[in-house]
Protein backbone atom coordinates (compact mmCIF):
# COMPACT_ATOMS: atom_id res chain seq x y z
CA UNK A 1 0.00 0.00 0.00
CA UNK A 2 1.36 3.40 -0.83
CA UNK A 3 2.17 5.94 1.65
CA UNK A 4 -0.11 8.89 0.98
CA UNK A 5 1.76 12.20 0.42
CA UNK A 6 2.14 14.81 3.50
CA UNK A 7 0.27 17.74 2.44
CA UNK A 8 2.50 20.82 2.23
CA UNK A 9 2.96 23.65 4.67
CA UNK A 10 1.36 26.99 3.82
CA UNK A 11 4.55 28.56 3.44
CA UNK A 12 5.50 25.60 1.33
CA UNK A 13 2.62 26.38 -1.18
CA UNK A 14 2.74 29.85 -0.97
CA UNK A 15 6.16 29.89 -1.87
CA UNK A 16 5.30 26.87 -5.16
CA UNK A 17 2.11 29.54 -5.87
CA UNK A 18 5.11 32.61 -6.00
CA UNK A 19 7.15 30.65 -8.57
CA UNK A 20 4.16 29.75 -10.49
CA UNK A 21 2.96 33.14 -11.08
CA UNK A 22 6.23 34.28 -12.00
CA UNK A 23 6.76 31.88 -14.38
CA UNK A 24 3.24 32.93 -15.98
CA UNK A 25 3.75 36.02 -15.87
CA UNK A 26 6.89 36.01 -18.01
CA UNK A 27 4.93 34.82 -20.47
CA UNK A 28 7.65 32.43 -22.49
CA UNK A 29 5.78 29.42 -21.50
CA UNK A 30 4.00 26.96 -24.19
CA UNK A 31 0.27 26.69 -23.95
CA UNK A 32 -0.15 23.57 -22.13
CA UNK A 33 2.57 24.30 -19.69
CA UNK A 34 1.06 27.59 -18.82
CA UNK A 35 -2.09 26.18 -18.59
CA UNK A 36 -0.88 23.14 -16.32
CA UNK A 37 0.95 25.62 -13.91
CA UNK A 38 -2.51 28.18 -13.81
CA UNK A 39 -4.27 24.72 -12.77
CA UNK A 40 -2.06 23.76 -10.36
CA UNK A 41 -1.75 27.43 -9.04
CA UNK A 42 -5.52 27.29 -8.51
CA UNK A 43 -5.29 24.20 -6.51
CA UNK A 44 -2.26 25.67 -4.33
CA UNK A 45 -4.54 29.12 -3.61
CA UNK A 46 -7.29 27.12 -2.77
CA UNK A 47 -5.61 25.30 -0.17
CA UNK A 48 -3.55 28.16 1.06
CA UNK A 49 -7.19 29.45 1.42
CA UNK A 50 -8.49 26.33 3.59
CA UNK A 51 -5.02 26.19 5.57
CA UNK A 52 -5.74 30.25 6.35
CA UNK A 53 -9.49 29.27 7.53
CA UNK A 54 -8.78 26.31 9.34
CA UNK A 55 -5.98 29.19 11.31
CA UNK A 56 -7.94 31.76 11.56
CA UNK A 57 -10.54 29.31 13.22
CA UNK A 58 -7.99 28.23 15.96
CA UNK A 59 -6.68 31.45 16.86
CA UNK A 60 -8.55 33.07 19.28
CA UNK A 61 -7.68 35.37 21.92
CA UNK A 62 -8.57 34.87 25.47
CA UNK A 63 -8.99 37.28 27.96
CA UNK A 64 -9.83 37.26 31.61
CA UNK A 65 -12.73 39.44 32.62
CA UNK A 66 -14.36 39.71 35.75
CA UNK A 67 -13.34 35.99 36.80
CA UNK A 68 -14.56 34.91 33.88
CA UNK A 69 -13.09 33.94 30.37
CA UNK A 70 -14.36 35.93 27.28
CA UNK A 71 -13.56 34.96 23.56
CA UNK A 72 -12.81 38.31 21.33
CA UNK A 73 -12.34 38.09 17.43
CA UNK A 74 -8.78 38.48 16.48
CA UNK A 75 -7.88 41.17 14.58
CA UNK A 76 -5.09 40.29 12.06
CA UNK A 77 -4.60 43.33 10.46
CA UNK A 78 -3.69 44.45 14.05
CA UNK A 79 -2.44 41.78 15.56
CA UNK A 80 -4.54 42.43 18.36
CA UNK A 81 -7.98 41.39 19.74
CA UNK A 82 -10.66 43.41 18.84
CA UNK A 83 -11.86 45.07 22.16
CA UNK A 84 -14.95 48.23 22.43
CA UNK A 85 -12.89 50.86 23.83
Amino acid sequence: MAAKKKSATFEEALEELEQLVERLEAGDLPLEEALADFERGVKLTRECQQKLASAEQKVKVLMEESGTIRELPFDADEGNPEEDA
